[in-house]
């Protein structure tokens, strides 16, 4: 990231056509330098290695399988380049995906719905809060799991009231406790209250900023070993 703030990113989508687009989005808004394009996993991991960008973006399918490539290159980028940062964008609301990517750890990971591609402001706040070492997970995803877990009785998320939900929702975001106290215009203290809440019913560690995002998808995906799941 150069003096100015303005984030080195590269750009990994095999349609060229939505490959500008998105090149195009985020160079507009002047706070980003696209530093290179490309169509694939193998590409996308040398132009990491030649031009050690702030972060990366990419699509979760890609050539030759149309698998989970940006997901195994978000993985192998985070092992030789821990200084860059990994959005994987995906259509597919499925929260299998989410975990496949955050199965090892989520710090400078995130995972977004292509749908957060209109939305420029969550973009550009997903490629700096990964390279910052953070994480961010699109919110239908979490709802989705969210949605899973309180229906389970035996749940603690069955005893978070639907404002600490909300609150839960946007620390998943990313967002510090400003952030959330502006998304849902709610006090300082009303937000940490909020926040001790939700750590104490979850019965995690209230730990930093970016590990918070963390803990809650562990408990998530522990959940799903459970009998009630």
């Amino acid at each position: 990231m150069d003096e100015a703030g303005t984030l080195r990113v590269v750009i990994a989508e095999d349609n060229y056509l939505v490959r500008e687009g998105v090149r195009r989005l985020l160079e507009d808004s002047g706070e980003v330098d696209v530093v290179a394009s490309v169509g694939n996993g193998t590409e996308l991991r040398d132009a990491v290695r030649r031009m050690s960008p702030d972060a990366v973006l990419t699509d979760i399918r890609m050539p030759p399988g149309h698998h989970m490539e940006g997901i195994e290159a978000a993985h192998d980028i985070r092992a030789s380049s821990p200084e860059t940062g990994v959005v994987v964008l995906s259509q597919h609301a499925d929260e299998s995906y989410a975990m496949a990517l955050f199965a090892d750890g989520s710090a400078g990971l995130g995972y977004l719905l292509k749908d957060r591609i209109g939305d420029l402001e969550d973009l550009v706040h997903a490629l700096r809060e990964v390279r910052a070492g953070g994480s961010v997970i699109d919110p239908q995803i979490v709802d989705t799991l969210v949605r899973r877990r309180s229906a389970a009785a035996s749940s603690p998320l069955s005893a978070l009231s639907p404002r600490e939900l909300e609150v839960l929702r946007e620390m998943a975001r990313g967002r510090t406790n400003a952030g959330i106290e502006q998304a849902l215009f709610l006090s300082s203290s009303t937000v940490e209250k909020h926040v001790n809440a939700i750590f104490t019913k979850l019965r995690l560690p209230e730990t930093g900023v970016h590990r918070r995002v963390a803990a809650v998808l562990a408990f998530l995906q522990d959940g799903n070993d459970s009998p009630d799941a």
